[in-house]
């Protein structure tokens, strides 16, 4: 493979605060354990302590580091082209209570950033959807048109202020952006600071049901009455998302700016393929981030092609120097656009709330889902009504499955820094080579339900094809559903 530029790291990682909470050894008990430290765990810790309750978050890994971190983190209502569509299929009612859950969001974001004090490149901007086809001019006036009916200030532009040409534009003034990785370790700080317990390190491999929820992980558990299930997809519900739900992936990099001036405000596209572009910053100065479009995770067998034409469109159409970071990052859609939110089914499992599916817009749905979380149990009232029910069906045919990429014929086929997948007899092997030329095998079955994984080459992860469970390249679990790593096999 060839190589690729830029640190494999977000920027916002790289850059943001560190962590040291401890990882969980022994029993604890709680009202509410979180599993999960992302956007949705720690926005209902924090509310949750804010409601005297007793709160503990596990988290696999470090707080901030995960899908969040990894996000473009747009604070904004603006979601391209989603309130036509919204209005269109499940009614205006609907639409305005997802458009209110959205300020919302939006609003307690900008009050915890300003009375916690919490430093993370907070910065005000426009955000807009544009397009370079003439044909979907009607689509922004539409959406624009939409937005107004449900309370948003929209304005229609003949041209993005950006360096290329444009159609048109939407745009929603007065949205923001940040660093998200920042803001949730300053969360993190925050929970603590009001009597919550988070511990790191520490993933959840069991759920008990037994005189409320006893978790566990490998060195304690925690009892509690409420469990909510933050954790990109859930790891475990009485009721399955992962096949209502369709994993899709996207890449990013940073670049440095010419004229860091030049660029006042967030923007996406609304053609296909679609890009993404806003500023940012990292220890040494400005940033442009640019996105690439969507594909399925772990369908694709060559995602570092994906950062080349990212690379190549963001050089074509934009005043940028070098690149310095570049990163996947993962979501999960729905059919209807919506997250699934709450309490899937509250007769089999009491206590139980879950939230996934954010296609995309996870800072301000995310954050709207741990409000609502929040409300449900602390006061039995929930936020919104209907919106983002958690049983409501996906068609049957949303969910797309499909094999692994990385099928090769013999070992030798796979170089330094790459990996692939035998079969031998009845079983597939995942096999990597390191860049020293020493070969490492797993069991190629994703732990969540057997399906095939797929050697990403440019992040040098194993990527399940079905559900979306992403392992590092030794097997251990980076993000589920799956709970367990890839077995090590012989060669």
């Amino acid at each position: 493979m060839m190589s690729l530029r830029g640190r494999n790291e977000s920027c916002w990682v790289a850059t943001g605060s560190k962590t040291s909470f401890p990882s969980l050894n022994g029993p604890l008990d709680c009202d509410v354990v979180i599993v999960g430290a992302g956007i949705v765990g720690l926005t209902a810790a924090l509310s949750l302590c804010e409601a005297s309750k007793s709160v503990v978050v596990l988290e696999a890994r470090r707080v901030g580091t995960q899908v969040t971190g990894r996000s473009t983190a747009k604070i904004t209502t603006q979601h391209s082209l989603i309130y036509r569509h919204l209005i269109d299929t499940v009614g205006q009612d609907t639409a305005m209570l997802y458009a209110e859950a959205n300020r919302v969001a939006v609003e307690r974001i900008r009050t915890w950033i300003e009375t916690l004090g919490i430093a993370c490149d907070y910065e005000r901007k426009p955000a807009y959807a544009y397009t370079c086809n003439p044909q979907r001019v009607d689509s922004i006036r539409e959406e624009a048109e939409a937005a107004r009916i449900l309370g948003f200030n929209a304005d229609v532009l003949d041209q993005a202020p950006l360096p290329f040409a444009a159609a048109g534009a939407l745009c929603f003034p007065d949205q923001a952006q940040f660093n998200p990785a920042s803001y949730l370790v300053a969360l993190a700080k925050a929970v603590e600071a009001r009597g919550g317990r988070i511990f790191e390190q520490s993933r959840v491999t069991s759920f008990d049901q037994e005189d409320g929820w006893r978790v566990g992980t490998a060195h304690g558990t925690v009892r509690a009455a409420q469990v909510v299930i933050a954790t990109n997809m859930t790891v475990k519900s009485p009721v399955g998302y992962a096949n209502r739900t369709q994993p899709r992936s996207h890449v990013a990099m940073a670049f440095r700016l010419e004229d860091p001036a030049a660029f006042e405000g967030m923007f996406i596209s609304i053609d296909d393929p679609t890009h993404s572009i806003r500023t940012g910053r990292d220890q040494d100065g400005p940033l442009l981030i640019t996105l690439g479009p969507r594909f399925n995770t772990g369908q694709d067998g060559d995602v570092a092609r994906r950062f080349r034409d990212l690379e190549h469109w963001t050089r074509t159409n934009l005043p940028v120097r070098e690149v310095v970071w570049r990163w996947c990052n993962e979501d999960y859609d729905t059919a209807d656009r919506m997250p699934y939110v709450g309490p899937p089914d509250p007769k089999k499992a009491s206590g139980f709330y879950v939230a996934t599916g954010f296609n995309g817009w996870g800072i301000s749905n995310g954050t709207a889902a741990g409000l609502l979380i929040t409300s449900e149990i602390a006061t039995g009232a929930r936020p919104w009504g209907s919106l983002y029910d958690p049983t409501r069906p996906a068609p049957e045919d949303f969910h797309q499955s499909g094999d692994t990429q990385s099928l090769v014929d013999d070992i030798a086929q796979i170089a330094p820094g790459e990996g692939g997948v035998i079969v031998r007899g009845d079983e597939r092997i995942a096999v990597w080579r390191d860049d020293n030329g020493n070969l490492h095998a797993l069991s190629a079955s994703c732990t969540h339900k057997g399906c095939t994984v797929t050697w990403n080459n440019a992040d040098r992860t194993w990527d399940c094809p079905c559900h979306g469970s992403m392992f590092e390249a030794d097997g251990t679990v980076i993000h589920g559903p799956a709970r367990e790593p890839l077995p090590p096999r012989l060669i």
